[in-house]
């Protein structure tokens, strides 16, 4: 089932300022229980920590950073898009 622009926008939203923070404790305190491993290592696993969160959660942001493609008048400006300056 495909979510709607408004469902992605607002779902996205949700995922950065709740789920992100969380999984960041999450990942820090599991990482945290492992022994210290060489240098290298080390920032090899919190790279794909890093990106690991992004792959299951990629259609969310599909798309959300473009105007709304169910928005019945085209010819208006995008929400908090200004209007052009009136020509003298």
């Amino acid at each position: 089932m495909a979510l709607s622009y408004r469902a992605r926008r607002r779902w996205s939203l949700f995922v950065l300022l709740v789920g992100m923070p969380a999984y960041v404790v999450l990942a820090v305190t599991l990482l945290s229980h492992i022994d210290r491993l060489p240098f290298l290592a080390e920032v090899l696993v919190y790279v794909a920590v890093g990106i690991g969160w992004v792959f299951p959660l990629r259609f969310v942001f599909l798309g959300v950073g473009k105007p709304d493609p169910d928005q019945a008048d085209d010819d208006a400006p995008a929400r908090g898009a200004s209007a052009p300056p009136p020509e003298r």
